[in-house]
């Protein structure tokens, strides 16, 4: 299901991914997750995956994870951070994120070989059920600035 601007964002749309790919990044890239997971996991669209008994969004996200990370590592990337959310200190009130996670794929040809295979497409029922809002932003390392000389005492 692909989120309207005002409402869940869930998946990728097609300009969202064409302007991914017109970035034309090279080397690794970042991702960074913000994810807001439902009460009760929702397996309505994929019951061939929904446990005998129900459970959280945060453990049906648990469920994806597992799946998901041979599929990840086989391609090249890993989940280098993983780290409970919750309100901001800095944006706005009210808006919170259950989770943040950060995966590093060596290359973005690296990361559509992983988003589109199809033994890993097939758990992302998990990821479905588990998420009520999230967002994706893909990132690139910078270097640090030089530290200037006259900013020594």
């Amino acid at each position: 299901m692909t989120a309207h601007a005002s409402g869940p964002h869930l998946e990728p749309t097609q300009e969202s991914g064409l302007r991914f790919i017109q970035r034309e990044i090279g080397g690794p890239v970042l991702m960074l997750n913000l994810l807001r997971f439902r009460t009760v996991a929702d397996y309505t669209d994929h019951p061939d995956l929904a446990p005998a008994c129900p459970i959280s969004g945060a453990d049906a996200f648990d469920c994806y994870i597992r799946h998901t990370l041979p599929f990840l590592r086989e391609s090249g990337g890993d989940v280098v951070f993983l780290g409970a959310g919750g309100p901001f200190l800095i944006g706005p009130d009210g808006e919170r994120w259950d989770l943040a996670m950060l995966v590093r794929q060596s290359s973005v040809t690296s990361f559509l070989s992983f988003a589109t295979h199809e033994a890993y497409r097939a758990g992302l029922g998990h990821r479905a059920a588990a998420v009520e809002d999230s967002r994706l932003l893909p990132l690139t390392e910078l270097p640090l600035p030089a530290q200037s000389r006259t900013a020594d005492p």
